[in-house]
């Protein structure tokens, strides 16, 4: 099946391992053909081009299969990249000359992002060096992969506030507190506990359970659980974790 030259897709992929945000990326090298030495090692988001009369969503999945080898991660797209100059850096333009694409046509990239925990996935060399870097610490990515991802970020918080994909972050039993711990990782923000918990409290979709935590060196706290079927019964009632 042939890739269309003209669209591809761009997945920003945030992983939570219970401390902070991070950001899936993968290592691009170009070498000398002469002599081997390294001209180019920096870093991208993942993503392909679309193949002929395959679905946008169909193309995201199958990048992120291809990366992570899980299906059924949480994925939304969040918008379409089009500026004529998007490949403007020489140092791009070198790297796809160098794989035989023409730095001068123009790629309309859909960009989406897609949520899992860091304990979820095994990283494996895919001939290229994949990696989970910190949020804070992305630094210059190619092509215009950072204005990708800070519009991912601002639209996985947006999301974040007012409808419940956080509970993708977090294992299937897990306390207030990890819980409280995702929403203020990701939205850059501290919410005051009790205030927290009392909203939570009014949540029927966060059930408690009738079990504690186990193996852990402070005082066991009590396990909830997200139940989808509950939060699609009562979602007109507003979700908001807004500050």
């Amino acid at each position: 099946m042939e890739l269309n030259k003209y669209i591809s897709v761009d997945c920003v992929v945030f992983g939570y391992d219970s401390e902070k945000l991070n950001v899936l990326l993968v290592n691009r090298t170009l070498s000398n053909p002469i002599d081997g030495s390294i001209q180019l090692s920096d870093y991208t988001l993942t993503g392909n081009h679309v193949f002929e009369n395959e679905r946008i969503e169909d193309a995201a999945n199958r990048v992120l299969f291809d990366l992570t080898g899980l299906k059924g991660i949480y994925l939304e797209q969040f918008k379409t990249f089009a500026d004529p100059d998007r490949i403007s850096k020489p140092i791009d333009r070198q790297w796809l000359t160098s794989i035989e694409r023409d730095p001068a046509q123009r790629v309309v990239s859909i960009g989406y992002f897609a949520l899992l925990s860091t304990r979820d996935v095994l990283l494996e060399w895919k001939g290229r060096e994949v990696k989970w870097v910190p949020l804070h610490k992305v630094g210059e990515l190619g092509f215009d992969h950072n204005l990708i991802l800070n519009d991912a970020l601002t639209a996985l918080r947006n999301k974040m506030m007012h409808e419940p994909i956080g509970f993708e972050l977090l294992p299937i039993k897990f306390s207030l507190t990890q819980l409280q711990t995702v929403y203020e990782k990701i939205l850059d923000t501290q919410f005051d506990k009790r205030n927290f918990r009392k909203k939570v409290s009014r949540m029927k979709y966060v059930v408690p359970l009738n079990e504690k935590q186990t193996g852990v060196s402070h005082k066991p706290a009590q396990l909830y659980m997200f139940s989808r079927d509950v939060y699609e019964k009562t979602k007109t009632e507003q979700f908001d974790f807004i500050v």
